[in-house]
């Protein structure tokens, strides 16, 4: 009587039984809706612990292309007092690094408050974020939190620049016609805002694509299967 050789399913057939049971997984943990809640909690917390570890140390913003931010726009302008003083591309750069040195201190006053955002966080769609691109989580807690990260930083950015130990910020500074510090706190608060979800969103999609490195069992249980 011939043998009967022991099935051996393609990879395509595989595939598609791994996908159809991480599926059924994911639905079980939707019907736990506390879990997944719990999971982008802690997904949106590690990845704003390990980007304002990066941005708050020395050189945060500055070392790093990505995160590096630009003179503010008011710096471009046209004022003749203005334009002797950034003559030098020297001169320029000077400042714009230190002004990415100040903006560490924006960094430090945001910290805390993300912290507690994330930790109150509600989410409508839980399943969708977990499922959403790289970056899904972050999008959402900036959502939430309406830019609420440029008014918490530019008070310490102002003191910064009022307090700045170059002379070449209060050269620069003296030099803008029809601008307050005020004013140039707000802007560089806004660079700064936008570098570090930027950050943040780098550092979810880093975990997402490795959740075994984070040695969470829940993030793991669920981010891999997503």
């Amino acid at each position: 009587m011939p043998q009967i050789a022991p099935y051996r399913p393609s990879r395509r057939a595989f595939l598609a039984a791994s996908g159809a049971s991480a599926a059924l997984l994911l639905a079980g943990c939707a019907n736990s809706r506390i879990s997944l809640v719990e999971a982008i909690r802690r997904l949106l917390l590690l990845a704003s612990e390990r980007a304002f570890a990066l941005l708050t140390a020395p050189g945060g913003f500055w070392d790093r292309s990505v995160a590096r931010l630009a003179l503010p726009e008011m710096f471009n302008g046209r004022g003749a007092i203005l334009q002797q003083v950034l003559v030098s591309a020297l001169f320029k750069e000077r400042l714009q690094r230190e002004l990415n040195h100040i903006a560490e201190d924006g960094a430090r006053r945001a910290a805390p408050v993300v912290a507690d955002a994330v930790r109150a966080v509600g989410v409508d769609d839980a399943l969708a974020i977990v499922k959403g691109g790289p970056r899904a989580a972050s999008d959402y807690l900036r959502r939430t939190m309406a830019g609420g990260l440029v008014e918490v930083m530019a008070p310490a950015l102002g003191d910064g620049l009022r307090l700045a130990q170059d002379p070449i910020v209060g050269q620069a500074l003296a030099a803008l016609t029809g601008v307050n510090v005020g004013q140039v706190a707000h802007s560089l608060s806004l660079e700064a805002d936008e570098a570090i979800w930027g950050e943040i969103g780098r550092q979810e999609a880093d975990i997402r694509a490795n959740p075994e490195a984070t040695n969470d069992p829940l993030l793991i249980a669920v981010f891999k299967l997503a």
